[in-house]
């Protein structure tokens, strides 16, 4: 640290004997930077303010049924078409920037001088309204011209506007012709797609599928297993109409009682039923005490075979519509048998229909197997159709969907979905807004203090001088033994004492006329304008 001193006390004490030259330097540089300050152009800037919603009230109502559209996108690219060559030549030409143009390579300087001093940002209120859709664009603008400024800035602002909507409405046109001319597309091939499926089922009628959309082989399959479940019902409802008539004929198909006025002559029944009954029961009674040999057994089991033949030869000629010969006076019908007939009946039906079925299903695998060979590749053609069918009409929906939405969203946009407010019209300040002279003049001070002492360093390298015995050992490279130190008398002394008050007086004037040329740079350019003028 003591050497970084030491060395610092040497450049200052090298830099002493160039101090007059170092305050004149400063005292040049201050006024040529000052004046240079009082012919700086004066730079009025306009700007304006446009507050953008892209989330109207109208914005809800609409949702999922119009097109979302990016308006901040569009936003961004009618902002970059703002500063496109082609909308710059005209803001030019309205500003009246192109009069000293001669050729092209003047304009392309006047473009690029334009570019860079159009200022065109986005902010957003805060988080909520940026959430929301809110957005606040500036744009400025600075010139030498206040008029002209306005007027750059007025013609940016309408282009901004007008360029944002006029770009929605023509991509929404363009987007909706686009979409018209694919639906015509799709829709001249869903018909030839119509076409070929209708004239493919003409030609294959009876092997292209129904509506269940079942291949050759899975009816086949289903004819079969229907096939085994009729044959399977049949023998189950063959069976049991077997035991039906097995019980029918078990069964009498009259029931008999008693005779009408109940007396018996000389113990004899007059009804042949009732007799028989009553026979039986006397076998009965005689098998409990005699064999089947014993002379009353047989000759009481011979009785009950004759009592049989007349009642059933009385029966038979009943059923026929006969009146009999009385022997049977009391005949009722025996439900149990009229249910077994019914029965028997339904399973007659029943054994109709299955056999019908089955003839049926049978006729429906002869016609399958026929075709085994020619069935598969038509269902496989008849389901490639189909495929292609149903792409090109479910391309052609999404395509009209899509239209409908386009129109629903251009006629949102013409109501107003997005909505621009000028807030601050374009406008700009009497007053300068640069340069701000008074507030540069003390940067041209600083400047010019620091110009005078690098003046007075490149004079000290240029003609180096020793200032002490420690530089004169560095520079030598010889030990130095001993240094003289310099006497001043009081004459001397008086006289540098007099020559540092010019210098701190010198250097005190520089700043005095740094504070003058704030107070009167107002008045002086006006006058260096009146003499101009």
């Amino acid at each position: 640290m003591n050497q970084v001193i030491q060395d610092l006390i040497e450049q200052l004490r090298a830099l002493w004997p160039q101090r007059w030259k170092a305050v004149l330097a400063a005292w040049v540089l201050c006024s040529v930077g000052w004046l240079v300050l009082l012919v700086l152009p004066d730079q009025y800037k306009a700007s304006a303010r446009v507050f953008v919603n892209t989330k109207t009230a109208l914005s809800p109502v609409l949702e999922g049924i119009s097109v979302e559209s990016d308006v901040k996108s569009a936003i961004d690219q009618v902002r970059e078409a703002l500063l496109s060559r082609p909308n710059l030549e005209a803001v030019a030409k309205a500003a009246k920037l192109d009069r000293q143009v001669r050729n092209p390579s003047d304009l392309d300087g006047v473009l690029t001088d334009l570019r860079k001093s159009i200022a065109i940002t986005a902010t957003s209120t805060d988080d909520t309204t940026a959430a929301a859709g809110e957005s606040l664009y500036t744009i400025a603008y600075a010139d030498s011209n206040r008029a002209r400024a306005l007027t750059v800035v007025k013609s940016l602002v309408d282009g901004f506007v007008n360029g944002t909507i006029g770009n929605n409405r023509v991509g929404s046109e363009q987007a909706q012709s686009f979409l018209r001319q694919q639906i015509k597309d799709y829709e001249a091939r869903l018909s030839a797609a119509e076409q070929r499926l209708a004239e493919f089922k003409k030609t294959n009628i009876g092997l292209v599928p129904g509506d269940d959309k079942s291949d050759y082989f899975s009816r086949l399959n289903t004819e079969m297993t229907a096939l085994q479940q009729a044959e399977t019902k049949l023998a189950i409802a063959s069976g049991r109409r077997a035991e039906l008539g097995r019980q029918l004929a078990k069964t009498r198909p009259y029931l008999v009682g008693s005779s009408g006025a109940g007396s018996q002559s000389a113990g004899t029944q007059s009804d042949l039923s009732v007799r028989v009954q009553e026979s039986e029961g006397k076998l009965q009674e005689l098998l409990l005490r005699f064999t089947d040999k014993h002379p009353e057994v047989i000759a009481l089991r011979g009785q009950i075979e004759e009592l049989k033949r007349q009642e059933a030869k009385e029966l038979a000629d009943i059923a026929k519509g006969g009146t009999g010969s009385g022997a049977i006076r009391s005949l009722a019908t025996n439900p149990v048998y009229q249910e077994i007939q019914m029965q028997l009946n339904q399973s007659d039906v029943e054994s109709a229909s299955l056999r019908g079925e089955i003839d049926q299903h049978n006729g429906e695998i002869a016609k399958l197997k026929k075709v085994v060979n020619t069935a598969p590749e038509v269902e496989q053609r008849y389901a490639q159709l189909n495929r292609d069918y149903d792409v090109t009409k479910a391309q052609y929906t999404a395509l009209a969907a899509r239209l409908e939405k386009a129109k629903v969203t251009d006629n949102a946009d013409n109501s107003g979905i997005v909505k621009f407010e000028v807030i601050d019209p374009p406008a700009a300040d009497v007053r300068p807004a640069s340069p701000d002279r008074a507030l540069l003049s003390i940067p041209v001070l600083l400047g010019g203090l620091i110009g005078g002492v690098a003046f007075a360093w490149f004079l000290s390298k240029m003609r180096p001088t020793i200032t002490g015995a420690r530089m004169l050992a560095r520079l030598t490279a010889v030990p130095v033994i001993g240094s003289v130190s310099r006497v001043v008398g009081a004459q001397q002394q008086a006289i540098e004492t007099t020559d540092r008050r010019r210098l701190v007086f010198a250097c005190a004037s520089l700043a005095g006329a740094c504070v003058v040329f704030m107070a009167v740079q107002g008045p002086l350019l006006h006058l260096l304008r009146a003499g101009a003028g």
